[in-house]
Order: C-alpha cells, then sequence, then structure tokens
C-alpha cells in the first residue's frame, strides 16, 4: 500500500524515543520467551506500528545508533529490520533510511459501515454505528410545539444561511452555561456536525495543506479530509495509563510539520472515549499559536460524561481557554439528541461565520426551519432531563460491556471511559478487518480499528458502540466470541471493501 499520498511530513524517531516506545509493547510472555532478539525486537516494532503509537511512514533510527541505544548487538537490529521488511512492516532506501509500513493486501484507511437500514435492524446485529436513538418523549413533545410555531416562519422563503435566530440563541446561551461566554453572531448552525466540518474544510483547508490529527480519530473526518486532499498528519495518544495527548509529540509535529489545522475531538474522544483536561488543552494551544495552527475542536461528545461525578465539573470548551481567537468549535445536537434532526453548528469569529455562511449557499443554502425549531426547544427547559436519559442509557450500556467482555473474551481490553459514545477495545492480537468480515457473513456489523486510523493502523482493534440497549448486551459479546474463533481460524488477511460508504 502506498501512503506516500497522504502523508509526506515523516516523524523522524530518535533512537531514545524509540527504546522508550519498545518498554511500552508487550508482547505475549510466552511467545516472546521462546523467540531470538531480533523477532522480539521486530514484534515490538510491528505491534507499534499496528496500535498506532509508531505512525506508519515514520523514519526509524539507523541501525547502527539504534543497536547503541538498545545494548544490541548491530547484527540483532539488522535481522530484526531485514524481518519487518519481509514482512512488509518497513520500507527502506539506500542513502536514505527505513521508514514503518503496513503489509500490501492490509485494509485501506477510512472506510467505516454504513448505518444498517431501519427494516434490518431485526435481522441484523449492528455495532457499526455509534449513535443514540431519540429520547422520548421529549422529542415528540419538542416536534408538537415546533409545529405551531411553523407558521410564522412559514410566511417567508424559510432560507436562513447562518441559522434560525432562535437557536443559535439556545447553542450561544449552552455554551455561555458550560464556561465560554458566546453570542448569537458566533454562532452558524449546520446540516449536522458533518456539515459543519465540511464547510470549515472548504474555508480553511486547501488542496495539499497539512492538517495533524490524533491518532486514532473519527473516521467520517479522516475521510473527509483526505478526499479534500488534504495531508494528514497522525499524532499518536499516550496510552498510559490513560488515552491521552501526547503533548511532546504534539509539539514535535506542530513544529517540524507546521500543519494548517490541527483537528482534535477533546471531550469523550471518539473512539477511545478519552477526556483531556483543561491543563493539556492550554500546552496545546500554545505550540499551535506558536506553530500558526488554527485547532479545530470537535465537541459533538461533549455533554456526554455519563461516567463523570455529578460533583466533578467538566473542563470548560477548549475556546474557553485561547484569547488569540484561534480556535474554532464544532458540535451538534445528533448525539445528545438525536441525529435525526441533522443540527450541528459551528462557533467560530462573527467574521468567519459570515464568510462561512456566504459560501454554503453553494451548497445547502441553509438547514431545515423545522429541525431547528425541535433542537432550540430541547436545548431549552427539557435538556436536562433528557441529558439525564441519554447518559443513564450510555452508562448502563458501558457496564453491561464490561460485565461481559471478561467472562466471554477474558483476552481482549479496554479502559473505561468516563463518557462518550464507544469503548476502544484491544481484540488480543486478532485482526479487527478479519472479525469484522466474519460478521458480514452472520448478521454483525463491526466497526474495526482500522478505520480510525489515518494511515490504516489499529488492526487489533475495534470501536463497540455503548448505544445499544444494556439488554442487548450480553447475547450480542456471545456473538462476538463467536465470530472471534472464526477470524482467528480465517486465514490471511483480504483487502477490505473500498466501496463501503462511510460510517457515523
Amino acid at each position: 500500500m502506498d501512503f506516500s499520498a497522504m502523508v509526506d511530513w515523516h516523524t523522524t524517531v530518535t533512537p531514545p524515543a524509540l527504546a522508550r516506545l519498545l518498554t511500552t509493547a508487550r508482547l505475549p510472555e510466552p511467545a516472546a520467551a521462546r523467540r531470538p532478539a531480533y523477532r522480539t525486537l521486530a514484534g515490538q516494532i510491528r505491534l507499534l506500528v499496528t496500535e498506532g503509537r509508531l505512525p506508519v511512514g515514520a523514519r526509524l533510527p539507523a541501525e547502527r545508533e539504534l543497536a547503541t541505544a538498545l545494548a544490541m548487538s548491530r547484527t540483532t537490529v539488522a535481522t530484526a529490520y531485514e524481518t519487518l521488511r519481509g514482512d512488509g512492516y518497513l520500507r527502506s532506501r539506500r542513502g536514505a533510511g527505513s521508514w514503518t509500513a503496513l503489509p500490501e493486501g492490509a485494509p485501506p484507511p477510512g472506510e467505516a459501515l454504513h448505518p444498517v437500514p431501519p427494516d434490518e435492524q431485526g435481522r441484523i446485529l449492528d455495532l457499526g454505528v455509534a449513535a443514540p436513538p431519540a429520547p422520548q418523549p421529549w422529542v415528540g413533545q419538542a416536534a408538537a410545539r415546533a409545529v405551531e410555531q411553523l407558521p410564522y416562519y412559514a410566511a417567508g422563503h424559510g432560507h436562513y444561511p447562518t441559522g434560525v435566530p432562535v437557536l443559535r440563541e439556545a447553542v450561544a446561551r449552552r455554551f455561555t452555561e458550560r464556561g465560554l461566554p458566546t453570542t448569537p453572531d458566533q454562532i452558524l448552525i449546520t446540516t449536522g456536525a458533518m456539515g459543519g466540518l465540511h464547510l470549515l474544510q472548504r474555508a480553511l483547508v486547501g488542496r495539499g495543506d497539512r492538517v495533524a490529527v490524533e491518532a486514532p480519530s473519527y473516521a467520517h473526518t479522516l475521510q473527509a479530509l483526505r478526499l479534500a486532499g488534504a495531508r494528514l498528519v497522525p499524532v499518536p495518544y499516550a496510552w498510559t495509563p490513560r488515552p491521552t495527548w501526547d503533548l511532546d509529540e504534539w509539539r514535535r509535529v506542530l513544529r517540524g510539520a507546521g500543519p494548517r489545522v490541527a483537528y482534535v475531538i477533546p471531550d469523550f474522544h471518539n473512539p477511545t472515549g478519552a477526556l483531556i483536561d483543561e491543563e493539556q488543552r492550554r500546552e496545546l494551544l500554545a505550540a499551535a499559536r506558536a506553530a500558526g495552527s488554527i485547532v479545530l475542536a470537535d465537541e459533538t461528545t461533549a455533554e456526554l460524561g455519563w461516567g463523570v461525578p455529578p460533583s466533578t465539573p467538566l473542563p470548560r470548551p477548549t475556546a474557553a481557554l485561547d484569547r488569540a481567537a484561534q480556535v474554532v468549535t464544532v458540535g451538534s445536537a445528533g448525539k445528545l439528541l438525536w441525529g435525526g434532526l441533522r443540527i450541528g453548528w459551528v462557533r467560530a469569529a462573527p467574521a468567519l461565520v459570515r464568510r462561512l455562511a456566504t459560501e454554503r449557499v453553494y451548497s445547502d443554502v441553509g438547514t431545515p426551519v423545522l429541525d431547528q425549531l425541535i433542537a432550540a426547544e430541547l436545548l431549552g427547559d427539557p435538556l436536562p432531563d433528557v441529558r439525564e436519559h441519554q447518559l443513564t442509557r450510555l452508562r448502563a450500556t458501558a457496564r453491561a460491556f464490561a460485565a461481559a467482555l471478561p467472562e466471554r473474551l477474558p483476552g481482549w481490553s479496554f479502559t473505561m471511559p468516563s463518557g462518550g459514545l464507544s469503548l476502544w477495545v484491544s481484540t488480543d492480537g486478532l485482526s479487527g478487518a478479519a472479525l469484522a468480515r466474519a460478521g458480514e457473513r452472520s448478521g454483525v456489523r463491526i466497526a474495526s480499528g482500522n478505520r480510525f486510523g489515518s494511515d490504516g493502523a489499529f488492526e487489533h482493534h475495534i470501536r463497540l458502540p455503548v448505544t445499544v440497549p444494556a439488554a442487548t448486551v450480553p447475547a450480542a459479546v456471545e456473538r462476538l466470541a463467536d465470530l472471534a474463533a472464526q477470524a482467528a481460524a480465517g486465514g490471511r488477511l483480504e483487502p477490505a471493501d473500498e466501496s463501503q460508504p462511510l460510517a457515523v
């Protein structure tokens, strides 16, 4: 697989940095004990690549330098590198060095599963989509009140490029309540969060511009950026003891690659559920400011702290920590309220809001008025009850998975997040793509981990949604265990179907 079109800035890994990473790449003890040293080293580097902790395209140290750092013979390192080249995890060019890679035939990045149609949901177990059902009776009640208001709006043309005023006011008020004073002229209502991301992508990112992204990150956005011609620069997460930003890596990427935009999901990250504290956000903002990069903060899951104690305050929005107005925020009603409303928003400087509103008339003109009125109702008095209802559902499902997975699939592991829509599950060396293929044959839709990597990494992960009913989890885990047995016996990894549309 040729990744040169996706990444044009290569991370250079120093010998000490790689030595530190190798201490975290724990191979199964029995296997490691039987292996010669060169195979253990090759296995550790391969694990770092497949888990996304070492980006595809990263330049590795020269053999002699790494041998010195690891107190190994140069022959051991050279043989390990040769093993990785033979397996497809390393490429070398005389005089230019060696880069990490993925083998030919590995599933391409960026694909995800489309939602199962409603009329097939009784036949197919859909673990590919992380989106909750509508909170009832509140959505129905809000829709009835919105219909009563509709005649007033129907008297005009119905086009609101910046959004219906009542919804802009409701969104601005919610930002203010969360610690970020906001006025309606800083809000643009969009057709879903993806509508906002597409508008910002066209306004802020030109073809060939670099965009720094978390690794892993949201599959939809990664693919949208690729299709726009952006060059993605992945920044691996730090994984111990809990997933969080690796600020040293972020500083190095921002300083070295000079990306036009840094796209981050700091609040209950999709897919890991990680919550980034305010101090780390400040440090990232300082590094982005020094590099001249715009921070695009995706807050679509910011209200989903189902594991946060009620007495613990959530971090303020990232833009609240920025005095230089370098943060642009995207939010959505789809994850807290209901995706069927297709309501999103952008919070930015008024000048950028006006520019986006002007440019959007060449695509969708505006977001449906009735949907906006329903969302405005839900963001008013019903919001505390709606939010508690949704968090209770998500919490129950997460706990059900936490109970069932260790019992039926004891080799699989995950860190319980404090919120969000999913669990990021390590499959104990099992190919997530192979697991998804086995599921396709038996009516189970699974989001394999490589879909969330900018370069096809995370092959040994899957994303499990905590949006399914808690009562269905034991049966779902039973089916996953059966699929794991099938996938483990399935043999060679085949390329994924590149025609599949993206998932939410």
